[in-house]
């Protein structure tokens, strides 16, 4: 009985933390700005507002897969674009399959690449 018991409580306890995430505090991105013909690689910080040319970029969220689980990085991420401070994005994006929810614009893309 308690060899049973042993093997439920670590089944229970490996269920519960199977979709864990380590918040991080700084996504890194690259934005692509199809006028210039440049991409760049930019750090920007959760929950902070991060002017880059015309696009205002605020990191709602960034988190890492758990350490266990094959590596991976997911971010809530809101764009808007100057002059009409226009909303152009909102939602998640995840590092492992950048053309899933990738930021796409007339003058830039930008899609995730990890979290630190």
């Amino acid at each position: 009985m308690k060899k049973l018991l042993l093997i439920f409580s670590i089944f229970i306890f490996s269920a519960a933390n199977a979709n864990e995430y380590i918040n991080r505090e700084t996504a890194v991105v690259r934005i692509m700005n199809k006028a210039a013909g440049r991409a760049q690689m930019v750090n920007i910080p959760v929950g902070i507002d991060t002017e880059f040319d015309k696009l205002k970029i605020l990191v709602r969220d960034c988190k890492q897969s758990e350490p266990y689980a094959a590596l991976d990085y997911f971010a809530f991420v809101q764009i808007w674009k100057s002059p009409q401070n226009a909303r152009i994005f909102s939602g998640w994006m995840t590092a492992s399959e950048p053309g899933e929810n990738p930021m796409q614009d007339a003058d830039f893309d930008l899609w995730l690449l990890r979290c630190e």
